[in-house]
């Protein structure tokens, strides 16, 4: 069985390689290539959306306290509390871009995508360096 620093490790990789996916949508974007960006954002969700659900199984069905305890001996309650201000937007926001994307909902999802972005950075800082894996 892993333990939850692994886990917490292998999340912070998760998200570190998704938001390369991020980085290529937005650049697809960029370059007007919205079937690109579509593609790769219909990736990124089924990704972050695997993710998602993978750690709400462990920490919920197979190994329920296995997080408390670990961020109860590492101290780290407050940290987890921040990430989860941005993370928990960030996911609800995810469930509603996808479908306002793919119906061209555009002026909705380039707001709704703004705001994401926001929810995003701030998911990925307190994600990868503020959550201690050890």
């Amino acid at each position: 069985m892993l333990d939850a620093g692994t886990i917490i490790l292998i999340l912070k990789i998760a998200v570190i390689a998704v938001t390369g996916l991020l980085a290529a949508s937005l650049t697809a974007l960029w370059r007007g290539n919205y079937r690109l960006h579509g593609r790769i954002n219909i990736a990124f969700f089924s990704l972050t959306l695997a993710a998602l659900l993978g750690l709400e199984l462990i920490a919920n069905v197979i190994s329920p306290g296995l997080f408390e305890e670990h961020f109860e001996r590492v101290n780290a309650q407050s940290a987890l509390r921040t990430h989860l201000s941005f993370s928990i937007p960030s996911a609800v926001l995810l469930l509603v871009m996808l479908p306002t994307g793919l119906l061209h909902y555009r002026r909705l999802h380039i707001g709704l995508g703004l705001t994401f972005l926001c929810f995003w950075i701030g998911t990925f800082i307190t994600g990868v360096f503020f959550l201690p894996h050890e």
